[in-house]
């Protein structure tokens, strides 16, 4: 794992981070620079753990992470979180712990922040602050139709509805490297992998995917909707 500080925030600007650091004043661009540093994961490396002090924020720079939840020997994946996205935020006023272990999918980099500069900025600045409320906002969204799919749908719906996630909120592409192992794809439908395996396998007999390896398609997502409500 590489860390170093930011030199000059110009560097965000070519990325998403812009939408985070562009209506700061520059006093709260220094207290950025000054207290961020930027990490490079390798696959599998985890970036924060479940119980640990959430002493940082982290925005993520590239890659793809899976935000999981551990109980016993079992995790159960929350969500995947891409480029642009935010790692922490639900545990900063969480008695100061991680709500959730986060790993990285494959190579990954995060830009972290100290969780207190991050306080600061939501007290201090209210366009940052309303960016903040968004984000938790659409992120309690998501968490209800997760808990529809996992606790309504059977598990075909999970599996149909993962396929449609990758496809319209991570790749934003019906063909797609789900980089995924087949315990991902379990854990993130909360069945056991042999289920997901024989699912998946049942998709692409039926012609509504097709799968080489970790390559994906969907070949008729009218059908694989269909499977998602019915199934």
């Amino acid at each position: 794992m590489i860390l170093f500080k930011y030199s000059n925030i110009v560097m965000l600007e070519d990325n998403l981070f812009t939408k985070w650091f562009g209506q700061l004043t520059d006093e709260q661009v220094d207290m950025v620079k000054n207290n961020s540093v930027v990490l490079n994961y390798n696959k599998a490396e985890m970036i924060c753990k479940q119980g640990a002090f959430a002493s940082n924020v982290y925005f993520v720079e590239n890659g793809m992470m899976k935000a999981y939840k551990e109980y016993k020997e079992n995790n159960l994946i929350m969500r995947f979180v891409k480029k642009g996205e935010i790692i922490g935020l639900s545990s900063l006023y969480n008695r100061g712990t991680y709500l959730y272990s986060v790993a990285s999918v494959g190579l990954s980099s995060v830009m972290a922040v100290t969780a207190d500069v991050i306080k600061q900025l939501i007290r201090e600045n209210p366009d940052f602050a309303e960016m903040v409320i968004t984000t938790l906002n659409q992120m309690t969204i998501d968490e209800h139709e997760r808990a529809i799919s996992l606790t309504q749908k059977q598990l075909n719906g999970r599996i149909a509805d993962a396929v449609l996630h990758f496809a319209n909120k991570i790749h934003h592409s019906d063909e797609f490297n789900m980089q995924l192992t087949r315990r991902d794809v379990a854990d993130f439908c909360a069945m056991s992998t042999e289920s997901a395996i024989r699912i998946l396998k049942e998709l692409h007999n039926d012609k509504i995917i097709n799968i080489d390896g970790k390559d994906l398609k969907i070949i008729s997502k009218q059908l694989l909707e269909n499977v998602s409500e019915f199934g």
